[in-house]
C-alpha cells in the first residue's frame, strides 16, 4: 500500500560470451516516483482515469511491464497486459518468448524506497534496460546457468536487481535524508514441466536466484 498522495493525471497522458565494459549509460538504469510517473507518463506508456483508478496502458513492442496491479488510497491502478512481477511460463514457447523480451526491452518494476532512519519513503517504478549489453549480459548467463543446473524440470528462479539500483547512483527523494535502501527490487520466472514425479520442485529443490549488478554478476 502506498500511503503518499497520487496527483490525478488529466484523461490521457503519452509519451558474446566475453562480460562487456561498463560504459557510461545514463538509461541503463532510472527510478521515477509513483505519483511523477502516472502524472507524466513515459514515452510509450499512458495512463487512463477512471472512475475507481487508473489504468496504465504500454507498447509490448518496446517495454516489459512487470508490476502488480495495486491500491493507492482506496483508489486501483491497473497495469494493462503486465506480466506481473511472478511470470509463470508453462512451455518451451511461453519461455522462449519472456526471454526474449527480458533481453531486448526496458522493463520495468515497482519497488520502495526506505530510509536507513526515516522509514519507507515511498513507491517507484523502476527501470532497467534489458537490451544494454552489460544487462543483457548478466541475464544471459544467469538464465542459461539456471537451465544447465535444474535438469529440465520445474524451477523457480529469482533475478534481484537490488545491487543494481544500489550500484547506479540514483537517488530516491531528499538526499539529505542519507542513503535509502530498496525492496521489492526483483522479479521471479516460474516454469513448469509436465513431469509426473517432479520431485525437486516440489521439495524446493529446485529454486535458483542470480543478482544483476553495476561491474559483475555472480549465481548463487
Amino acid at each position: 500500500m502506498v500511503s503518499s498522495h497520487v496527483c490525478r493525471p488529466e484523461g490521457w497522458a503519452k509519451k558474446g560470451d566475453n562480460m562487456p565494459t561498463n560504459k557510461v549509460n545514463q538509461r541503463r538504469v532510472t527510478v521515477t516516483p509513483l505519483e511523477e510517473f502516472l502524472r507524466k507518463p513515459p514515452e510509450g506508456f499512458a495512463v487512463e482515469v477512471l472512475a475507481s483508478g487508473y489504468r496504465v496502458h504500454s507498447d509490448p513492442a518496446r517495454s516489459l511491464v512487470l508490476i502488480d496491479d495495486l491500491d493507492i488510497c482506496g483508489r486501483k491502478v491497473l497495469f494493462h497486459g503486465s506480466l506481473g512481477r511472478r511470470m509463470k511460463l508453462r512451455n518451451l514457447w511461453e519461455y522462449t518468448s519472456a526471454r526474449s523480451r527480458l533481453l531486448s526491452k526496458r522493463i520495468y518494476l515497482l519497488v520502495s524506497a526506505h530510509g536507513a532512519n526515516t522509514g519507507a519513503r515511498g513507491s517507484y517504478v523502476a527501470s532497467i534496460d534489458g537490451g544494454d549489453p552489460l544487462i543483457r549480459w548478466q541475464l544471459e548467463t544467469g538464465l542459461d546457468w539456471t537451465i544447465s543446473s535444474v535438469a529440465g524440470e520445474s524451477y523457480r528462479v529469482d533475478v534481484d536487481l537490488t545491487e543494481l539500483l544500489q550500484g547506479s547512483e540514483v537517488a530516491a527523494g531528499d538526499p539529505r535524508k542519507g542513503a535509502c535502501v530498496w525492496r521489492d527490487a526483483c522479479f521471479t520466472l516460474k516454469y513448469y514441466t509436465d513431469a509426473l514425479f517432479d520431485f525437486p520442485h516440489w521439495f524446493g529443490f529446485s529454486r535458483r536466484a542470480f543478482k544483476l549488478r553495476t561491474m559483475q554478476a555472480r549465481s548463487t
